[in-house]
């Protein structure tokens, strides 16, 4: 059997899934185990992990909910080797857990930087050091790392954000030409606006310094003039780009003509980012010229 034949279809096939408790991770859950996958949702949020987990296994599908600081590199690996004993096999890594700091770089503290790269950036890196020895063991197997159009495009008042998913667009890009050889697949997501709880900021979110009712209401309805892409639509669309074994998976679609501006033109996707900050921040008057 082909490597590339032993994870389709997904009947049969494991996927560990972290910050699969709510949004996007949920979604994954979801319309893996709709496929037949045997997926393990692993959370800090453990009781709404254990309720995914058990609305999956009620309607005839087949998860567990484990809970897993993705910080912690011991807890991750021991995730790792318990799942392949358990099943045999680890198809897919879903380094999908993050956390989402909105404000100035200015109001940021060294101890929120620390928490939003450990998280981010830190936790695909433990997920991605705990499942490749074994997928390169196996010689099969898909890591797909959450990233973000912020790890692609200027992004003024998320400053920290986008560096952390930067680095997983950065890392997820040079595994996967690094790991074709091994036969292991590599994946970047890069969402843009989807429905899920992370556009409030999600359970372990913030924002750092002041925020105006005002600036509050301008970006709020900043995302709704996005409309953001209904999460369970997503996932389906996603793992779809997924098993054609896509690279980078940028969704809705319409995200890709920002990132092709950023890419043909720099200087223009950097003034659409300044204008779109000023607008954000209420200084009307400062909007650059073109």
């Amino acid at each position: 059997m082909k490597p590339k034949e032993r994870i389709r279809p997904l009947e049969g096939t494991t996927a560990i899934i972290t910050g699969g408790a709510s949004g996007i991770g949920e979604a994954f859950a979801k319309e893996l185990a709709s496929r037949g996958c045997n997926v393990v949702i692993a959370d800090l949020q453990i009781k709404l992990a254990e309720n995914v987990a058990a609305k999956i296994n009620e309607s005839g599908g087949k998860a567990k909910a484990v809970e897993l600081d993705v910080t912690d590199f011991t807890r991750v690996e021991q995730l790792v080797q318990s799942t392949v004993k358990e099943t045999n096999r680890l198809d897919f890594m879903f380094n999908n857990a993050g956390i989402e700091f909105f404000g100035l770089i200015k109001d940021y503290s060294i101890e929120d930087w620390n928490r939003i790269v450990d998280v981010n950036l830190r936790g695909v890196i433990n997920g991605v050091q705990a499942a490749y020895p074994v997928m390169i063991k196996q010689a099969f197997g898909h890591i797909i790392n959450t990233a973000s159009m912020a790890g692609l495009i200027p992004q003024p008042g998320n400053v920290a954000y986008a560096a952390t998913k930067c680095g997983v667009v950065g890392l997820s890009k040079s595994l996967r030409a690094e790991a074709a050889s091994k036969l292991v697949r590599v994946s970047v997501l890069c969402p843009g606006f989807i429905r899920t709880p992370l556009l409030e900021g999600g359970k372990y979110g913030k924002t750092v310094g002041e925020m105006s009712e005002a600036k509050q209401r301008r970006l709020q309805e900043w995302i709704e003039k996005n409309k953001p892409m209904p999460v369970n639509i997503f996932a389906k669309k996603a793992l779809d780009l997924i098993l054609q074994n896509k690279a980078i998976i940028i969704l809705p679609s319409i995200c890709k003509l920002y990132w092709w501006i950023n890419r043909l033109f720099p200087s223009l996707g950097m003034s659409l980012a300044q204008k779109e900050f000023l607008r954000m921040e209420g200084d009307e008057r400062s909007f650059p010229s073109f």
